[in-house]
């Protein structure tokens, strides 16, 4: 439009020239003037084109700048859009990616902590409850079963969890899972069982994850199929991990049922993640379960062989009989009786698993130490008796003066003796023979007290003398002969005393006389003069029983044995109270025992229940030759006597008739006729 108007006055001007040129009557200054102006405006019009022109141009170009700036805006507005949605893309991922990161963190933490949990747990059912709950807890899944398997090659179902339908059976529960084994192989051809999944599992050595068991071709469910359709469960998801422990043998299978999802809890299949994080808690469960079982079976080994040890000593000798085995059960019955009281001196005492086994394998070992102790001391029947009863010499010596009296009498009639004197004579000293020997066997049996008189009498009756012909030296032991190559060879015939200690009945100690050496244990025991004394005046003459004081010293040596057997040994810290707890069966309350004269503040509890626990299996035994099993009632007065001479505990006697632990003990282990009544009160109250 601005050219059209450039135009138009360019046309006008070219006609005002064309009139100024045609009007030559025009003044001149004026047709001068108006040419001037004329051509003014013209020059004026060319440069108003020229800058329109221009302004055109440049219009254009804006409106140019403008599109592009426009397209350029809307590029950006574009990539402004789309940096925002990859920067909430991004925080979206980063997000997630850092909730998983924090989730298997967490996961990674709780499998560190329930590695370390297992490592550390020492009871084998509760180890067993750990991995199956821990791996459920892991994997958030609603039930699961540890299969273990068995010396018959079968998996055992242990431990079974259902939190939906409140299932808890095996391990502490005391809940048994009637459901059979399931064979690893077919008991009738041998081929491995792959139908069910736990076995395939384990054959393969394999981990599977089955997403809906109702969809699944490849296993029969058909036992889970009748179990949901009992119950109105539906069992759909499963893991199911081998537990190989290093050796690379499967011990066991961990399956986990109904993985569910964590916001929902709609029962989801087990994630990947979870497989790995349930397959390494496997790994660790196994080797825990592993060494669980290498230690059970160390630990029965060491009580096998403790047992044997102790069987072994029993019978050693019939005096012992059961002693060995019926003392832990007795002990067993008042420590637990102990243990529950609520009030009293023994209201805050208490025994953990490792403290039942500690004193378990202390009551076994108690008498170990009678090993050394040589039979002929431990059966000794008779005062004369050593490896054989020595009686049978004294007797024979007898039967020889029987004889000598009788060839006195024949002599005399051949020398022409008045018969009747003689022969009174004879049978005088004959019935006297007979008296004093029915006097001697008695005394030897050593069922009375031997006073003093008593003793007297022995000895006047082992002055008489007898005539030795033979050598005494010939067929002798090196030992036995070097005591009596102590004295010179008297010249035969020798005449000897019918029944005396001699020089070479004496058996001396060997070195400086000293058992104890430097005594590290702090034994306190009187030590006879000689080891053993084998007079046969001294043997006979034993006031109480058959053992001399040098026999008494060796049987009660036994406990030091114990100790120093027990001492030697590198007991674990969960067992370094074995030697205490077995050798102070022999101490008493007030410092009067042995062998270390201990006091009862020196002792401890489990050490002075041992202590009534000896003393009454030795009184109701009924398997010991030397002597009669005593009924209950005795048993109890004689401890109540003991109680009050402070020789055993008086506040654990109190728990033991109060608990009922000696009937329970009776029951079982005394015969029918020695089980009488006990009147309690009166026990309890004897003083």
């Amino acid at each position: 439009m601005a050219v059209d108007l450039f135009e138009s006055e360019q046309a006008a001007l070219v006609s005002v020239e064309e009139i100024l040129a045609d009007s030559p009557d025009w003044p001149g200054e004026a047709t001068k003037a108006l040419g001037d102006i004329t051509r003014y405006y013209k020059t004026l019009l060319r440069q108003s084109r020229r800058t329109v022109r221009i302004s055109d141009k440049t219009q254009h170009e804006i409106r140019e700048a403008q599109k592009t700036i426009t397209i350029q805006k809307q590029e950006l507005e574009v990539l402004y859009e789309e940096r925002n949605r990859q920067t909430e893309i991004l925080e979206q991922t980063v997000k997630e990616r850092t909730e998983h990161l924090v989730t298997s963190q967490n996961k990674l933490e709780q499998l560190i902590d329930k590695g370390i949990a297992l490592a550390s747990e020492h009871n084998k059912d509760r180890l067993m409850e750990s991995i199956l709950t821990s791996a459920m807890e892991l994997a958030n899944a609603d039930g699961g079963t540890l299969y273990i398997r068995t010396e018959e090659d079968n998996l055992a179902f242990t431990i079974m969890r259902n939190t939906s339908l409140r299932i808890a059976k095996g391990g502490t529960t005391g809940e048994l899972i009637d459901l059979p084994s399931i064979p690893l192989h077919d008991p009738k051809n041998g081929e491995p069982n792959h139908h069910n999944v736990a076995t395939h599992s384990a054959l393969d050595q394999t981990t599977v994850n089955i997403e809906d068991a109702y969809n699944d071709k490849s296993f029969d469910f058909s036992g889970t199929k009748a179990f949901d359709k009992q119950t109105g469960y539906r069992s759909q998801s499963f893991l199911t991990v081998p537990l190989m422990p290093r050796q690379g043998e499967v011990i066991g299978v961990l399956q986990l049922l109904n993985a569910q999802d964590l916001e929902t809890g709609e029962v989801v299949a087990f994630a990947q993640e979870n497989e790995s994080i349930i397959e390494a808690l496997a790994g660790q469960a196994a080797i825990a379960l592993d060494n669980q079982n290498l230690l059970n079976a160390q630990k029965l080994l060491l009580e096998a062989f403790i047992e044997m040890i102790a069987g072994a000593i029993d019978a050693k000798s019939p005096y012992t009989g059961g002693h060995c085995n019926r003392v832990p059960e007795l002990a067993k019955l008042l420590a637990e009786a102990a243990c529950a009281e609520k009030t009293g001196p023994f209201a805050a005492f208490d025994m953990k698993e490792e403290d039942w086994y500690e004193f378990h394998i202390a009551s076994w070992l108690h008498d170990c130490g009678k090993v050394t102790t040589p039979e002929f001391i431990v059966d000794k029947a008779t005062k004369l008796e050593t490896i054989y009863n020595r009686i049978h010499e004294i007797r024979t010596r007898f039967e020889v003066l029987l004889r000598d009296a009788r060839i006195t009498y024949l002599e005399k009639r051949l020398q022409g003796g008045d018969e009747a004197p003689l022969k009174t004579a004879m049978e005088r000293d004959i019935e006297q023979l007979r008296e004093d020997y029915t006097y001697v066997a008695e005394a030897n049996v050593g069922g009375e007290f031997l006073d003093e008189d008593s003793k007297k009498r022995l000895r006047e009756i082992g002055k008489r003398t007898w005539t030795r012909h033979l050598d005494d030296r010939r067929g002798l032991s090196q030992e036995e002969l070097k005591r009596k190559e102590a004295q010179p060879t008297p010249e035969l015939p020798v005449t000897e005393r019918l029944f005396s200690d001699r020089y070479d009945h004496i058996v001396k100690r060997e070195g400086d006389g000293n058992p104890f050496g430097d005594n590290p244990y702090n034994f306190h025991m009187d030590l006879p003069e000689q080891l053993y004394n084998y007079g046969e005046l001294h043997n006979l003459c034993i006031e109480r029983g058959t053992l001399t004081p040098e026999e008494r010293y060796a049987i009660n040596h036994h406990i030091i044995q114990t100790i120093i057997m027990l001492e030697q040994l590198p007991f674990p810290k969960h067992l370094a109270r074995v030697p205490e707890y077995a050798g102070a069966h022999h101490e008493t309350m007030i410092g009067t025992g042995y062998p270390k004269r201990l006091k009862k503040n020196d002792m401890s509890v489990p050490a002075r229940i041992m202590a009534i626990a000896d003393i009454f299996e030795a009184l109701t035994a009924s398997d010991r030759p030397y002597k009669k099993a005593k009924p209950l009632s005795e048993a109890i007065r004689i401890m109540a006597f003991m109680r009050n001479d402070k020789h055993i505990d008086a506040d654990l006697f109190e728990v033991f008739l109060k608990s009922g632990a000696y009937n329970t003990y009776a029951e079982n282990f005394l015969a029918p006729e020695q089980i009488d009544v006990v009147d309690i009160e009166a026990a309890l109250g004897q003083k």
